[in-house]
C-alpha cells in the first residue's frame, strides 16, 4: 500500500512523479538479473511476464540469495508506507551495489477505488508503471475471478442438470467474486424466474483477493501444481457430508487453462530503475497476504536479496508467512518491522474512528504512548527467531521530536533501528536500512522455525497464534466453530496449518481497541473450513468480512481521465 506521504504543501503527488521519471526498456531491467529476451513475454511498456521455460530453467539450477521479509506495527486505515519501504529497500540495496529484487502484490481494484487509492508504493519509492499495474495490469486479477466463477456457473449447473453429484444446496460453500468492494453482494438469492434459472439457493459474493484461486496461484509452484491444487478445492458438500470437489465437477483443466498465464510472475522496475515482481494479491486479514511463491523464488534464484512484503502487520502477514508460506521454502533471513509516527499516534490516542488531521498535529507524547503497539509487533518476530530492524518511514509533517521519541525508545529496547527517507530519496534515502538489514540478513543470528508443528490438534494451533501472536488470554470456539474443528480433525485435514482470519485494524479481534490489550481478551473463533487446494485452514474471527464495502467518500470520486486519456487523481 501507499502511505499518504503526500501532505507536503508544494511536493509533487506520486503521479507526477511517475511520470517524470525516465524508465529503462524491461530488456535491459531482465538482463540486469541475467535474463534474456527470450526469456521475456512482453505485456506492454515496461512490463513483461516471464517465459515459462525460463522460469522452470532458473528455479532448477540457481542458487538462492537471501530473503528479507518486510512487515509492519498495526497501522492506520491508510497504512503506514510499507511498500514504500519495501520498493526503498530494494532500491538501497542496488545502491550499495547490490543486486535487489522487489516482489510485492498486485493492486485489487476494490481498495484502490475504496479508501486507499492506489497502491504501488509512493513518492521516490514506487514500482512502475503505476497507472498500468493499479489498473487491471496484466490481467491476472480478471482471470482468477473468470477462473472462480467457472467454479460456480458449472456447479449450478450440474444442480440444474440432475444433480448428479447429490449436492446440498444448503451446503454449497463456493461463492462468487468480483474484484471491487461491493457490499450489496455479501448475500444474495441465486436460480429466481422459474424452473429455467436453477433452483432457488441463497448464495453471496466475495472480492477475488479472498478467493481460494487467487491462494492456490500464490502457494502452487508449478502448472501441475496448480492443476493439482484446483482438483482438490472443496465448494460443496453432498447430502451424506461428504466433500464435492473442483475434480468432481472436472474443470481443473479448464481452470489451469485460464491461469496459465496468470501463473507467470510479472517483471516491471523500480521508479530508479531496479528490477521488480509485481504478482499475487491475497490480502493478509482474510488470506495469507503475500505475493507469489514462484516470484519469491524467482527473485531469491536471480538476486543476492529479495525483498518481499507481508501484508497489514506483524500479527497478520508476517505471522501468516512464517506459519504457511515458509514451509515451501522461503523462510526469512531477515526483518524490516516498518512503522510510523501517525500509526503510533493512532495508538496512543486510542484513536477509533480516525482523526486524519489530528495524527497530522504535533504529538511526541502520544507517540510514545503508541510504542506498546511497536514492542507487541517485535516480540512477535522474536518469537520466530529472526533479526530484525525498526524501520520509520518518515512523512512529511513528522516533527524531529516525534521522530526522535521512536529512536530513543528502540534504543531504550535494544532494537536497532533506522529512519527512512526513501519516500523522498528513493534508494539513497534507504541506504542505511539496506545497509543494515544486509547485514541482518548475512549475519549468523537467529534460527528461523514456525511457531507450531503440523501434528498439533487445529485447536492447539489456533490457540497459539491467539497467546503468542494476538497477545490473547485464550480462544473461545462458538458451538459451530466446534463442530467444525471435529469435522476437519475426521476428515484428515488436522495436519494443515491454520490461517486466521482477523481485522487488521488492532491486535485484537475487535478493531475499536488500539495499543495492544494483553490478556484481558479472548479470541472469538466463530467458524473453520477448509482451503484443501491452497493447504490450510481458514480460521473465522470477529466480523470481518470476505466483501468489503466502499467508504463513504471513495477515493474513486476523486478520479479521474481527461479527453486525451490522462489518468488522475489515481494517486
Amino acid at each position: 500500500m501507499a502511505s499518504d506521504d503526500t501532505d507536503g504543501e508544494d511536493a509533487p503527488t506520486d503521479m507526477e512523479i511517475a511520470r517524470a521519471a525516465e524508465t529503462r526498456p524491461i530488456e535491459d531491467v531482465a538482463g540486469d538479473l541475467g535474463l534474456g529476451p527470450e526469456d521475456l513475454d512482453p505485456q506492454g511498456n515496461g512490463i513483461a511476464k516471464i517465459e515459462q521455460d525460463a522460469i522452470q530453467r532458473t528455479l532448477t539450477d540457481a542458487e538462492e540469495g537471501n530473503l528479507i521479509l518486510v512487515t509492519g506495527t498495526t497501522a492506520t486505515p491508510k497504512g503506514a508506507g510499507k511498500t514504500v519501504t519495501t520498493v526503498g529497500l530494494g532500491q538501497g540495496l542496488n545502491h550499495l551495489g547490490e543486486r535487489g529484487v522487489v516482489a510485492v502484490r498486485e493492486p485489487s481494484l476494490g481498495p484502490v477505488f475504496g479508501i486507499k487509492g492506489g497502491a504501488a508504493g509512493g513518492g521516490y519509492s514506487q514500482v512502475l508503471p503505476m497507472e498500468d499495474i493499479n489498473l487491471h495490469f496484466t490481467g491476472d486479477l480478471h482471470a482468477l475471478t473468470t477462473a472462480h466463477n467457472l467454479v460456480s456457473a458449472t456447479l449450478d449447473t450440474k444442480i440444474h442438470y440432475g444433480n448428479e453429484l447429490d449436492v446440498d444446496v444448503d451446503e454449497v460453500s463456493w461463492k462468487r467474486a468480483l474484484d471491487m468492494n461491493d457490499r450489496a453482494l455479501r448475500e444474495v438469492v441465486v436460480g429466481l424466474g422459474g424452473s429455467t434459472n436453477g433452483p432457488p439457493r441463497e448464495d453471496g459474493f466475495q472480492i477475488t483477493a479472498a478467493s481460494e484461486v487467487m491462494a492456490v496461484l500464490c502457494l502452487a509452484d508449478s502448472l501441475a501444481d496448480l492443476k493439482e491444487r484446483l482438483s482438490r478445492t472443496i465448494v460443496a458438500y453432498d447430502s451424506t457430508g461428504d466433500p464435492v470437489t473442483v475434480s468432481d465437477l472436472g474443470i481443473e483443466g479448464a481452470m489451469a487453462m485460464l491461469l496459465k498465464d496468470a501463473l507467470r510472475p510479472n517483471l516491471v522496475q523500480t521508479i530508479e530503475g531496479s528490477p521488480a515482481f509485481v504478482h499475487g494479491g491475497p490480502f493478509a486479514n482474510i488470506a495469507h497476504g503475500t505475493n507469489s511463491l514462484v516470484a519469491d523464488k524467482l527473485g531469491l534464484a536471480l538476486g543476492d536479496y529479495l525483498v518481499t512484503e507481508a501484508g497489514f502487520a506483524a500479527d497478520l502477514g508476517f505471522e501468516k508467512f512464517g506459519n504457511i508460506v515458509s514451509r515451501h521454502g522461503v523462510a526469512p533471513d531477515a526483518v524490516v518491522l516498518t512503522t510510523a509516527v501517525r500509526s503510533m499516534k493512532y495508538h496512543g490516542l486510542e484513536m477509533w474512528p480516525v482523526d486524519y488531521d489530528e495524527l497530522k498535529e504535533p504529538n511526541p507524547e502520544a507517540v510514545s504512548d503508541g510504542m506498546v503497539n511497536l514492542d507487541h509487533h517485535a516480540g512477535i518476530v522474536e518469537r520466530f527467531d529472526v533479526p530484525f530492524v525498526v524501520a520509520i518511514n518518515r512523512f512529511p509533517t513528522d516533527t524531529d521530536a516525534e521522530i526522535q521519541a521512536i529512536v530513543d525508545h528502540c534504543e531504550e529496547q535494544g532494537y536497532p533501528v533506522v529512519v527512512s527517507n526513501a519516500f523522498a530519496d528513493g534508494g539513497e534515502g534507504a541506504a542505511e536500512l539496506a545497509e543494515t538489514a544486509k547485514d541482518l540478513a548475512d549475519s549468523d543470528e537467529g534460527d528461523f522455525e514456525p511457531l507450531y508443528d503440523l501434528d498439533a490438534s487445529l485447536e492447539e494451533k489456533i490457540r497459539t497464534v491467539a497467546t503468542d501472536v494476538y497477545g490473547a488470554e485464550g480462544a473461545h470456539f462458538t458451538e459451530d466453530a466446534q463442530d467444525d474443528l471435529e469435522r476437519l480433525e475426521e476428515q484428515g485435514y488436522g495436519d494443515m496449518p491454520v490461517c486466521l482470519s482477523k481485522t487488521q485494524h488492532s491486535t485484537t479481534d475487535d478493531p475499536t481497541r488500539k495499543g495492544a490489550p494483553k490478556d484481558d481478551w479472548t479470541l472469538t473463533v466463530r467458524e473453520c473450513y477448509p482451503d484443501a487446494g491452497a493447504g490450510f485452514v481458514v480460521v473465522l474471527t470477529g466480523d470481518v468480512l470476505t466483501m468489503p464495502g466502499l467508504p463513504a467518500e471513495p477515493a474513486a470520486e476523486g478520479m479521474d481521465v481527461d479527453a486525451d486519456g490522462n489518468v488522475s487523481g489515481l494517486f
